[in-house]
């Protein structure tokens, strides 16, 4: 299982509307089974990808989580641009993840 590293984002919705490129949040947190077991499969999917990826610790309170909707953790969300185009919850295999990757590298 790889390691998780959830971190208090200081980012605004609108800062993440600028994100340039393509760029993953990942909200969770790292104590959640949940977040942790599915490390392995978002690290697996994302190699050599070129997706940055961005690990949101979420929670009650939390703007971001909130504003994407975020309600069960791992919830991952791909944006192009800073705009959503593809969401993954709960991955327990590297399958639905890569997939998402794969649209968005092929488009």
């Amino acid at each position: 299982m790889a390691e998780s590293s959830y971190q208090t984002s200081s980012l605004s919705a609108e800062e993440v509307a600028r994100l340039p490129g393509l760029t993953l949040l990942d909200f969770g947190v790292d104590w959640c089974p949940h977040c942790q077991a599915a490390q392995g499969p978002i690290a697996a999917a994302l190699a050599a990808s070129g997706i940055t990826r961005i690990q949101v610790e979420d929670g009650k309170g939390r703007p971001l989580g909130r504003s994407f909707g975020v309600k069960l953790w791992p919830t991952l969300v791909f944006l192009k641009d800073g705009q959503e185009v593809g969401r993954v919850v709960r991955p327990v295999d590297p399958g639905p993840v890569a997939e998402v990757v794969r649209h968005l590298i092929s488009a």
